[in-house]
């Protein structure tokens, strides 16, 4: 029977924890420290997900600022908000919500965000600090696969990882996390020739590709830790989950898996930045 990788319930047992922290704080500053959320446009996917993050920094105790942008506001207009909440000593962190409306440097305005308040770990400074395996904050979804594979004791030393995947915001820095976690990375992803045989050798996968069921189950050996970072129409993953109990040592379920601790990560990653606040 494969372990289920819950991050429902972690994530709801962090929560508990984070509560008492964010008190502490507030009694030391004088004030609930807050996430800032930018949203440009209206796409109703990230709408849901915005007001998920508002509900997570109530649970816990923080402040929620969401700042909501046309879909015709411009790269310049969008890094001249970013520099506001930059300067606002209430904001701990700050995010921009992915995907922004075409015709927006997306890059330009993630390195825009200040390292120090940059927990969803989106700036090209905050990656490559991550890489070299220096301080920094992390990409919020990475961040919550290795705290739910820690959380269950998986073995990552000496294993074969592939990741399906390679954005600059999943795919990238979670192979990064992982071979600093001393995996054997092998990073993948749609157009990799051979995908199939790559597969059979991996003792953890990642796929992070998004695209549904993308990753067939009879690819993977048995003993398999199954990782499904994706989320697509239909509640479902990237990987075919489909008799994976019976092939897999342990798996994430789609939903209540991964996506459950990358909002979690943010949030831990918001208290985090405002404990720095106290010790300055």
């Amino acid at each position: 029977m494969a372990i289920i990788l819950d991050g429902k319930s972690l994530a709801l047992a962090v929560e508990e924890e984070l509560k008492v922290e964010v008190e502490r704080i507030k009694v030391k500053l004088g004030f609930a420290p807050a996430l800032a959320t930018i949203l440009v446009g209206d796409d109703m996917a990230s709408v849901t997900y915005v007001n998920m993050k508002a509900k997570a920094c109530a649970r816990v105790g923080l402040d929620s600022k969401i700042v909501k942008l046309l879909s015709t506001t411009t790269t310049e207009e969008l890094i001249k908000e970013i520099n506001k909440l930059n300067n606002d000593n209430s904001v701990c962190g700050i995010l921009l919500q992915h995907p922004v409306p075409r015709g927006i440097d997306e890059r330009a305005c993630f390195d825009a965000i200040d390292v120090d308040k940059d927990v969803d770990g989106v700036n090209s400074q905050t990656f490559g600090k991550m890489s070299m395996g220096e301080e920094s904050y992390y990409s919020a979804t990475p961040y919550g696969i290795m705290r739910l594979l820690k959380h269950y004791n998986i073995d990552l030393v000496g294993k074969h990882a592939v990741v399906v995947g390679r954005s600059a915001i999943l795919g990238k820095p979670i192979a990064m996390m992982l071979l600093g976690a001393d995996c054997t990375v092998t990073i993948c992803h749609s157009k990799t020739n051979n995908l199939e045989a790559i597969l059979r050798t991996a003792d953890i996968v990642v796929g992070a590709v998004g695209r549904a069921k993308f990753i067939k189950s009879e690819w993977l050996k048995p003993g398999v830790v199954v990782v499904d970072a994706g989320y697509n129409e239909g509640n479902v993953g990237d990987v075919d989950l489909d008799n994976i109990d019976s092939i897999a040592s342990a798996y994430t379920p789609v939903p209540g898996g991964v996506g459950p601790m990358t909002i979690n990560s943010l949030i831990l990653q918001t208290v985090n930045a405002a404990s720095k606040l106290i010790q300055k």
